[in-house]
């Protein structure tokens, strides 16, 4: 597993900040949060490179296109694959068959109470954690049901979107940050060129039964008061994730999940970390990664709707969403390369992908209210010119689609 390093969007797990409980109210996070790739186990990267590029000129995989840039940051030549049609030289629209999978996680321990090094104490006792059920506790009705809501969101349907006074189209929101990042190449074309998540159909939702050894759940007293409004699940990924692929995914095929579709699975208050009984390690947010290598393979991501607000903001409802769809659609094999960055957003150190989430990571941008009266929220994405470099191709000679990057990511990451 190539995990990223950490981004901090909260205080200690032992921090003791308040919070609201209604999902419109967010202060002070209190737990850490991050994201992670998980590339194909046991398989070099040149390797998933090499298929990578493959697959674009591939029947029966999502619709795939290669890049080639020489980046003004390191000048060296650099060969990447993303999800669309090319804004480069074959601009028009694509769109991308899409399944959503609720999953309802019952956990096998409850957690009680965290010491000062993060580790929790447990009991026995089962959580069920339901994104197809109301949750009363974090959310106000009519906007209760985390499905539901999510189903409603700018990731799956149109929204009106501007970046910086433009506008970019009424469209959905990493549609918009596609023609945002590649504005200044598009020219004319920009009206023909999206890339879209249709149709999206939400399949029914999976029951998964967790070992005690690998799931709890960490109760709303646990970090000393105030509470919080609702437990928080915490599932170990490795786990989680050889269950995924080994018996969830294939059992889907028959629901019609294959590698030319790009499944979701939504979890709800759930999260990822590996021991499940130590904040220290926790807590993965969401994740996008590939199976069935080397062909065909299949992209995939699971994604957590929080509701808590345990991790502030930047990672309410659909902000880890937005997070994992925009990498995905850059970077769907894991292995895009760029020139080393890092020592910002969730990155402590460096790292060399086009990971275009990573680099502003628990960053908002503006909030978004649909028409079902709920206010959602996005996370700013980096746009191609600021890993490969200046001048940029996107919007307003911008580097990021709300404008924080006005400037690339500087010279290579030591």
């Amino acid at each position: 597993m190539l995990v990223k390093c950490l981004v901090v969007l909260g205080l200690s797990a032992v921090a003791s900040a308040g919070f609201g409980q209604s999902q419109q109210e967010s202060n002070a996070p209190r737990l850490k949060g991050r994201f992670i790739t998980i590339p194909p186990k046991g398989v070099d990267p040149s390797v998933v490179k090499n298929s990578a590029l493959t697959a674009a000129t591939a029947s029966g995989t999502i619709p795939l296109f290669t890049f080639d840039v020489n980046s003004s940051r390191d000048r060296n030549h650099y060969i990447g694959t993303m999800v669309g049609r090319s804004p480069f030289n074959n601009p028009g629209s694509v769109n991308v068959t899409t399944h959503v999978v609720p999953l309802i996680l019952v956990t096998g321990e409850v957690g009680e109470s965290v010491n000062a090094q993060g580790i929790i104490a447990t009991r026995p006792g089962t959580t069920t954690f339901n994104p197809s059920a109301p949750d009363t506790a974090c959310m106000k009705a009519p906007n209760d049901v985390p499905s539901k809501v999510f189903q409603q969101s700018p990731l799956f349907n149109p929204a009106t979107f501007h970046f910086g006074g433009t506008d970019v189209g009424k469209t959905q929101y990493i549609d918009a940050f596609q023609r945002g990042n590649f504005w200044n190449v598009l020219g004319e074309d920009v009206d023909v060129y999206h890339t879209l998540l249709n149709p999206v159909t939400f399949l029914s939702p999976i029951v998964i039964r967790v070992p005690g050894v690998y799931g709890l759940a960490l109760a709303t007293s646990a970090l000393g008061p105030p509470n919080f409004c609702s437990r928080l699940g915490i599932i170990d990924i490795g786990w989680f994730d050889s269950f995924l692929t080994e018996t969830i995914i294939p059992a889907l095929k028959a629901k019609g999940v294959n590698p030319s579709n790009f499944p979701v699975f939504m979890v709800h208050n759930v999260v990822w970390a590996q021991p499940v009984n130590n904040l220290g390690s926790c807590c993965i947010l969401g994740y996008h990664s590939l199976t069935g290598f080397p062909t065909p393979t299949q992209t995939y991501s699971p994604i957590g709707f929080d509701s808590t607000g345990l991790f502030g903001v930047g990672a309410m409802d659909t902000a880890v969403g937005s997070h994992e769809i925009g990498e995905w659609m850059d970077d769907p094999f894991t292995v895009n390369e760029v020139p080393p960055w890092g020592h910002i957003g969730q990155v402590a150190g460096c790292q060399n992908n086009l990971e275009d989430a990573d680099p502003l990571s628990g960053t908002d941008r503006p909030p978004v209210v649909m028409p079902n009266g709920f206010t959602y929220h996005l996370q700013e994405l980096a746009f191609f010119s600021w890993f490969y470099g200046k001048p940029s191709i996107g919007i307003h000679g911008w580097f990021s689609d709300n404008g924080t990057f006005l400037t690339d990511a500087g010279p290579p990451c030591h």
